[in-house]
């Protein structure tokens, strides 16, 4: 009898469903990392959007990984990694199509379609990027700038009359504007970039010699070119001697 109830609890066991299997730190750490792309990873994508439209006017249809990397001073490796992130481009030993990867990193970066951009602040770094002819040849159109300066309001900027940027808010809504471009004195920048985020705009690229906060879903970039040449500056200060034997000479 025990021997047969035992046989019965034995059955009703083997009958079970199996478990779902549990996913360990591993699997989460990797199942999150393939769905996140760093900030460091896009800008390299940027970097092979380049490389690829040199190609194209060079009249090349394939190029390799190394190649790639070579030119932009990445290992192979790396670029295959980014790459890796969106799907399966190439074939092993042929390399990848020029011009089916450039229109593959032309959609994931959203060069695909075009963007309507305003600028604020018409001084001399916002006069510069009125006339950078690259923003409106990779889609991005400067459909209105604004100023608050009532002697530049009213005055041609290139193809653009200064708008007053008290009228910010209704020309963004109109216009379907979704990304910005900051260039303006420091203590000014964080006024207007809540200004501009409460009109509707979700990208700023901010020139301004300053940190802006802005609330999530909102994108920033920042350019400010004293912090890049401070940092050649160090390059050139630094070179051949550790960290701490600086501060000694």
């Amino acid at each position: 009898m025990a021997a047969e109830k035992a046989a019965k609890k034995l059955a009703k066991k083997t009958r079970r469903a199996p478990k779902k299997k549990r996913k360990n730190a591993a699997d989460a750490k990797q199942s999150k990392s393939t769905n996140h792309v760093s900030d460091a990873t896009v800008k390299r994508l940027s970097k092979y959007y380049r490389t690829l439209q040199n190609a194209l006017s060079a009249e090349k249809t394939t190029i390799s990984s190394d190649e790639i990397g070579r030119l932009n001073n990445l290992t192979a490796a790396q670029v295959r990694k980014d790459l890796s992130f969106f799907g399966a481009f190439g074939r092993r030993g042929l390399g990848y199509s020029v011009v089916d990867l450039h229109r593959a990193i032309s959609k994931i970066l959203g060069l695909h379609r075009t963007w309507n951009v305003c600028l604020v602040g018409v001084g001399n770094i916002g006069t510069a990027l009125v006339h950078f002819k690259q923003f409106a040849e990779q889609g991005f159109m400067i459909k209105v700038v604004f100023d608050s300066d009532p002697q530049k309001v009213g005055q041609m900027v290139g193809e653009h009359v200064v708008r007053d940027f008290a009228t910010a808010k209704q020309v963004i809504e109109a216009e379907n504007i979704k990304i910005a471009v900051v260039a303006v004195p420091a203590l000014a920048a964080q006024k207007v970039v809540d200004q501009l985020v409460d009109a509707g705009i979700r990208a700023i690229l901010n020139f301004a010699p300053t940190s802006i906060l802005v609330p999530k879903g909102v994108a920033v970039r920042n350019e400010n070119m004293a912090i890049e040449i401070e940092a050649l500056s160090y390059a050139l200060s630094s070179k051949g001697q550790k960290p701490r034997q600086i501060l000694e000479q």
